[in-house]
């Protein structure tokens, strides 16, 4: 293993950067050339054909059967003209990745001769064998037939030789097997509760969008080094390796200038995703050594999601040509920061007004001040549920360390707007307001800046921020598909909408004027919700004693964080809004629980592996070699040895003492596993996971990091942290 580290070292050092040529300077003369957009829809596709799938996008209605044999004659045109041969429908399992089984265009007829055909059912549905993606039970491996379905809102792509559709994948008996499926039902439900809510305000609203920026954290680490380490290839993550003595503690990565391969790098990245219609905007290096940072322009949140995951794939497929590695994983490496997946998300009507974003007069703020109080209030209510669905195995690593904010859930408003909730909540009673008392509550709201965007405080430690237009939720991880806490929060969401605007109309109808009966209710809100709201540092120890006070949940166990799915609460949000049937949420939840087992068994036998194959045989070699220097020396210089090789014998015994440990955590870590995997309900085998197996990792690293402070550098097997973190 220290030939093969050694090998990888001089393929760092020999490695040249590439510098790759876009296909013209101009992004603009290229960008969204591979996407089957409204453009190329409307040069492709007969008028009657275009305008309904403009209807199918925006209204979503049913795409008919035979105006999609025209459309897929057209995108068929589209995709053959740039060299396509196959077609696939891309979908997100909920394996965390993304599948595609690809099919040509080819097809023999009768007398030999090969035609290149694409029907409207081939482009509208297919049957992949389902049978080897997670379901959770919802239907047994022989039942292999699944379903992946069109959804016309996201377009098509091109992905070398082969036609892209986005797809949704549900069982045979209906049941979503996906993430976008259950989705898209949350923004329709978003959409409809936001659109009632509207029309306190504007009549002329129709339609309100989900809009999504999420912010990419990710390392690069050279492909040499990668592969000399099996912890990084097989789980993503280091489980052994002591602190590097130089890492980020001097900040001066953070922004800092671009390594020139790593430029190479993001230059061809950039210019694969703008083909991809892909709005890459910021580009830069994060605080850890070898962590980078890409955010896009705001979407429409089904387009950003899919977005985001076709990103990830053409991330770890470029890198690779660059001779790197991408890891998305929330703490690759210990004592640094981890990655996150920032969820920039807001809403927007049809009328081109961002509800979270103050106005030019009272009538637009107060809507601003709806919006925002519902949120903060949704916040609270859901907590749990918002929390669990941002948990994971990997994502616990990084919640809760000094980077990234913790299990707590909380809100962060900033001054102006805590200011004028506070006020909110002192000036509005539950009795008939006077009318200067309107007046005058009109006139302050009037008030909030429409600077606020660019003047609001950022508070970085906070999970869910404030800032100025929109909400950033600051806790999703570097490897979450967005669509999961997209789905929560847009679906949590439109429950609350709903309630206030029953609660607003039942005011009315007690004839309590529309702006007094929104004040009313607001102001309830604002109270009830009150402990949610948290402006200071949410790292500290305070913070933490402070939320235990105001009722807040602090759960850090992964398979208890997931059980919120499970509650009546819950179900109740889900079934109301036909987010998910009772099979479906069992089944989803199921998966969870085996996922994060799985996840932590392979840590676990990864360790073990390393442990005694890797680490321990080197120890030994190390301790070996020492024995014979003190031998030696006793030899030669008799009694005297034990003054000269003093230090040498307290390593000896040191080493023993690491590698018996060691030894002793593996064995013991084994037979619990053993003792785990015999249990057969998966939530109580994650709760053993999390509870017995996961907490060896850490004992037997322990142990691991101290002899590589020990044994000689020379021999030690595996790359080192500052070899993998200052390769680039």
């Amino acid at each position: 293993m220290a030939v093969i580290r050694f090998k990888a070292l001089e393929q760092v050092f020999d490695r040249k950067p590439l510098h790759v040529t876009p296909p013209s300077d101009k992004t603009s003369d290229y960008y969204a050339i591979n996407v089957f957009d409204r453009a190329k829809m409307q040069k492709y596709l007969a008028r009657d054909a275009y305008n309904h799938v403009v209807d199918a996008m925006e209204k979503g209605t049913p795409i008919d059967r035979r105006k999609a044999d025209s459309v897929a004659a057209g995108m068929k045109a589209w995709a053959t003209e740039r060299g396509v041969t196959h077609y696939t429908h891309w979908f997100q399992p909920l394996t965390g990745g993304t599948a595609e089984k690809h099919d040509a265009f080819m097809h023999p007829t009768s007398n030999g001769v090969v035609v290149e055909t694409f029907s409207g059912s081939a482009l509208a549905q297919q049957e992949p064998d389902a049978s080897s993606f997670p379901s959770g039970g919802i239907r047994n491996t022989f039942e292999a037939r699944g379903y992946t379905a069109w959804d016309p809102t996201s377009p098509a792509f091109i992905i070398d030789n082969t036609l892209s559709i986005p797809t949704i994948f549900i069982s045979y008996t209906g049941e979503a097997l996906d993430h976008k499926a259950p989705l898209l039902k949350a923004l329709n439900a978003v959409d409809k509760a936001a659109t009632e809510v509207c029309q306190f305000f504007d009549k002329n609203v129709t339609r309100v969008n989900a809009n999504l920026g999420w912010e990419q954290e990710y390392f690069l680490i050279d492909e040499a080094l990668y592969y000399a380490r099996p912890d990084l290839v097989l789980t993503g993550r280091t489980l052994m390796g002591h602190a590097s003595p130089k890492d980020q503690q001097l900040d001066d990565h953070y922004f800092g200038s671009i390594p020139e391969r790593v430029m190479a790098f993001m230059h061809d990245l950039e210019a694969e995703a703008y083909k991809l219609g892909i709005p890459v905007k910021t580009r830069h290096n994060e605080v850890a050594p070898n962590q980078y940072e890409l955010a896009p322009v705001f979407e429409e949140c089904n387009l950003a999601v899919d977005h985001n995951v076709l990103l990830m794939d053409l991330m770890t497929k470029v890198s690779r040509h660059h001779g790197f590695r991408v890891l998305f994983h929330e703490k690759p490496f210990k004592g640094i920061n981890g990655s996150g997946k920032h969820n920039n998300w807001s809403l927007s009507t049809d009328t081109g007004v961002i509800l979270h974003s103050p106005g030019k007069n009272p009538k637009s703020n107060l809507q601003f001040l709806t919006f925002v109080v519902n949120t903060v209030k949704t916040v609270f209510d859901h907590q749990d549920l918002l929390r669990a669905s941002i948990t994971s195995a990997s994502n616990a690593h990084r919640l809760g360390a000094n980077e990234a904010p913790p299990a707590i859930l909380s809100c962060f408003l900033g001054s102006e707007v805590s200011a004028m909730l506070n006020q909110l909540e002192e000036q509005v009673t539950n009795k008939k307001m006077t009318p200067d008392e309107k007046t005058a509550l009109k006139l302050n709201i009037g008030k909030i800046p429409e600077i606020l965007l660019d003047n609001t405080d950022r508070n970085r430690t906070s999970p869910f921020a404030f800032t100025g237009n929109r909400f950033e939720f600051r806790a999703v991880g570097g490897t979450c598909n967005p669509a999961i806490p997209m789905t929560i929060l847009n679906a949590a969401l439109a429950k609350q909408l709903i309630e206030f605007k029953s609660e607003v109309d039942a005011l009315i109808e007690k004839d309590v004027k529309k702006d007094e009966a929104i004040f009313q209710v607001l102001r309830e809100y604002i109270i009830a919700s009150k402990a949610i709201r948290f402006e200071g540092d949410n790292y500290s120890d305070d913070w933490v004693k402070e939320a235990a006070k105001r009722g807040l949940t602090n759960i850090t166990d992964v398979p208890e964080a997931l059980s919120a799915y499970l509650s009546d609460k819950s179900k109740k949000l889900f079934f109301d809004l036909g987010i998910f049937s009772e099979v479906e949420l069992e089944g989803r939840v199921e998966v969870m629980f085996e996922q994060y087992t799985l996840k932590i068994q392979i840590e676990a036998r990864v360790l073990g592996d390393l442990a005694m194959n890797h680490v321990v045989p080197t120890a030994v070699k190390y301790q070996n070699r020492l024995m014979e220097n003190v031998l030696g020396l006793k030899e030669i210089c008799g009694e005297e040895y034990k003054t000269l090789a003093g230090n040498r014998i307290e390593l000896i015994k040191e080493i023993s003492g690491h590698v018996t440990a060691i030894k002793n955590g593996v064995n013991e870590m084994v037979e619990a596993r053993k003792m785990a995997n015999r249990i057969d309900d998966e939530k109580e085998k994650s709760k053993a996971y999390s509870k017995i197996i996961a907490p060896f990792l850490d004992k037997i690293r322990y142990h691991i990091d101290k002899l590589e402070l020990i044994v000689d550098h020379e021999i030690w097997p595996l790359p080192k942290y500052r070899e993998l973190l200052f390769s680039s």
